[in-house]
């Protein structure tokens, strides 16, 4: 598996990369051999001391996985790229593929026959929104700020709003982990959404349990965030377990804050965090982080994205890796029936640049991306990164044709941010709306 994958940095790093093209070549064509009973038949990570094998194996679907399961890996990359792999039996299939053989047919498949493939699945989701119809393209509204500060927050919110971005989520990453000021973020998130009426959804990307004691102390917290990884090993350095995301999961369901749908978690990955934590059993980064989306998928999640290019270059070197990286996410993440978004990111130590996260943004926008991140300028002032920016989804939305989510384009329009056309209105028009929601919320 490790030697068939396209050079990374990470599996170099780690010892596990192929070390010449013929080697990998010559790994691919033996990988195309395997029977995709065998990932059943011998898993890549003990059963008996990981609970994400555990996960996988106890919850397959054999009736589900029956239609495929006389395939080899190169037999099923064959077949996902035929006509008979309809949307409609790729997701009756979903239930019954495993992540190993997900990433295992990845590192067989061209950059294109991701995006095919990736296009054919259709993954909805619905809080007070509905993300993931097909012809669709949403936006995380990403207002951080680097003290907190809930005028600079709101600023950046409204800022997103008037460009037409929020539907995915208006989410903050905060600086500080301290419950009361969690509490406090909530609030303000809440009471803007409330003060405009916007149909999105908040969420403030903090570790589990401090949202779990901000539920407690009566946040409105409407998605639950945490970030996971493909084994148990690498959760448990990231602080969780499964029966804490149970928990979590649980309270998040009976605060009833959805109006259109229960999908209240919201979950984010990246290649490269199982090896970072020295919890990666020998296992390529990439097939690790597949193993991650079997976490998330236990949880019918609103979101979850892969942050690809955020880890640094000490796994995904360059802007070739980067972008090889976004499509195999995508492809794995949507095969086994997940809402994926992407962060198209990179810190700025790595060999890459918005040029690349142009072609990646476009790349996964063609292959039917949920949803993107939406940072003011592109450069997140508070995590030191470089993202993609409110401009960037309206690019997109001019050269493919994407719509909003339905509820938040309706509203769009009724407010005076957009026309008919979904295009943005002149300022003039807007202003009634940026003048309702700047007053600051009131300190909870």
């Amino acid at each position: 598996m490790a030697k068939a994958t396209p050079l990374r940095s990470g599996d170099a790093l780690a010892g596990l990369a192929a070390t010449t093209e013929q080697e990998r070549v010559a790994a691919r064509w033996v990988l195309a051999e395997v029977p995709l009973q065998r990932f059943l038949d011998e898993a890549l990570i003990p059963y008996e001391s990981d609970e994400v094998t555990r996960l996988i194996i106890d919850g397959h679907d054999q009736d589900a996985f029956a239609p495929v399961s006389g395939l080899t890996v190169g037999g099923f990359r064959d077949w996902l790229l035929s006509d008979a792999a309809t949307p409609a039996v790729l997701e009756r299939l979903s239930p019954g593929l495993t992540p190993e053989m997900v990433a295992a047919v990845s590192k067989i498949m061209r950059n294109q026959d991701l995006m095919l493939v990736a296009r054919k699945c259709e993954v909805v989701t619905r809080f007070r929104n509905t993300v993931g119809l097909r012809g669709h393209l949403s936006v995380r509204l990403q207002p951080n700020h680097p003290t907190d500060d809930p005028a600079g927050i709101v600023a950046s919110l409204i800022d997103g709003l008037l460009h037409g971005a929020g539907d995915a989520v208006i989410g903050v990453n905060p600086v500080s982990d301290s419950v009361p000021d969690l509490v406090r973020l909530n609030h303000v998130l809440a009471e803007v959404i409330e003060r405009g009426a916007v149909p999105t959804q908040s969420c403030v990307l903090t570790h589990v349990t401090n949202t779990m004691q901000a539920m407690q102390l009566g946040a409105p917290v409407d998605l639950v965030f945490q970030s996971i990884a493909g084994t148990e090993a690498a959760n448990r350095s990231f602080g969780i377990t499964l029966a804490l995301l149970d928990e979590a999961h649980a309270a998040a369901l009976e605060l009833k804050r959805g109006t259109v749908g229960d999908n209240v978690m919201y979950f984010e990955t990246g290649q490269g965090s199982a090896l970072s934590a020295n919890a990666h059993h020998g296992v390529d980064q990439q097939t690790c982080e597949a193993r991650a989306y079997a976490v998330a998928r236990r949880y019918r999640p609103m979101l979850v994205n892969t942050v690809v290019g955020f880890i640094g270059p000490e796994y995904l070197y360059d802007g070739k890796q980067i972008i090889r990286a976004g499509l195999e996410d995508h492809f794995c993440g949507k095969l086994l029936g997940l809402p994926m978004g992407c962060d198209i990111c990179y810190t700025n130590h790595a060999e890459a640049d918005q040029d690349d996260m142009d072609n990646l943004m476009v790349l996964l926008a063609s292959a039917g991306l949920n949803f993107l991140i939406g940072v003011p300028g592109a450069d997140d002032v508070m995590l030191n990164y470089q993202s993609t920016s409110f401009h960037d989804a309206l690019v997109l939305r001019d050269l493919l044709g994407l719509k909003r989510a339905p509820e938040f384009e309706a509203w769009l329009q009724r407010v005076g941010v957009t026309g008919a056309d979904g295009r943005l209105l002149p300022a003039s028009a807007q202003l009634p709306l940026s003048q309702r929601l700047w007053t600051l919320p009131e300190p909870a």
